[in-house]
């Protein structure tokens, strides 16, 4: 039987760890040529032979999200090997936890050229390429924080909550051009950007023991979990979700 993205071109930000890593696996073993952008200090190039070696079709192409000279060179070389780009997940992102008045200029502007710019650059190279092919699918991972105020992230949770309307807006501008745009938002994830999270959180006073996540959200989010939730955004099983927000994080928004 086929898989649910055969046939497609897949982008993956930030697709060499966390719940991108699980994301590249997943979409190429679901029948989609995967195209993996990360930093060059990531592990890109072993995930790609990795997939290329059970028989995926997977390139690396490293770059930085909030570079658009190196975005540009990124799509363009996916889109030569691979063809047009028609699955596009925006999971690139960074952290940021500490309190807001010792937060400094510099960290607020990393942030959102990272988490807001790097979306940004990277779906509007991709649109043309996915518009000219007849349509795709989108998915930007936001977060509980979107919606949820925490403590210590101001910085995270704005970046967040951009991510949140940038997600809508795109279903809306470009709906009658066949593109569906969604987005994921996990609740605290067991990576090691999540435990890295929790760890500074911590040293700031932030209860997130294990009683606390317990409450909270029962468990840590499993990457997978993440990775499946996308993949159901991006397939045709999803044909009729435009705009949305699904939340991955076992009722935490819904208490």
């Amino acid at each position: 039987m086929a898989g649910r993205l055969e046939g497609r071109t897949a982008l993956v930000t930030g697709g060499a760890g966390g719940c991108g890593l699980a994301a590249s696996r997943l979409f190429a073993r679901e029948g989609a040529k995967v195209g993996i952008l990360d930093v060059p200090s990531s592990a890109g190039a072993a995930v790609a032979d990795e997939l290329r070696a059970e028989g995926f079709a997977a390139l690396f192409c490293p770059a930085d999200v909030s570079r658009q000279d190196q975005v540009a060179a990124a799509v363009s070389a996916v889109e030569e090997q691979f063809g047009p780009i028609t699955a596009l997940m925006n999971h690139a992102g960074i952290l940021a936890a500490a309190p807001f008045l010792e937060t400094s200029v510099e960290e607020w502007d990393r942030i959102m050229a990272v988490n807001v710019r790097g979306m940004f650059l990277v779906t509007q190279a991709v649109l043309p390429g996915m518009i000219a092919a007849g349509g795709g699918s989108i998915v930007s991972t936001s977060s509980i924080s979107g919606v949820v105020g925490t403590p210590m992230e101001v910085l995270y949770c704005t970046s967040k909550g951009a991510c949140h309307m940038f997600a809508r807006a795109l279903a809306v501008e470009f709906r009658d051009r066949n593109i569906r745009s969604n987005a994921v938002c996990p609740g605290f994830i067991a990576t090691d950007h999540g435990r890295r999270e929790l760890s500074l959180l911590a040293q700031h006073g932030v209860d997130v023991s294990d009683a606390a996540i317990a409450a909270d959200q029962g468990r840590m989010c499993e990457p997978e979990e993440v990775a499946s939730a996308a993949l159901f955004l991006l397939s045709d099983d999803a044909s009729f979700v435009n705009g949305a927000h699904l939340f991955v994080d076992n009722g935490y928004t819904a208490i």
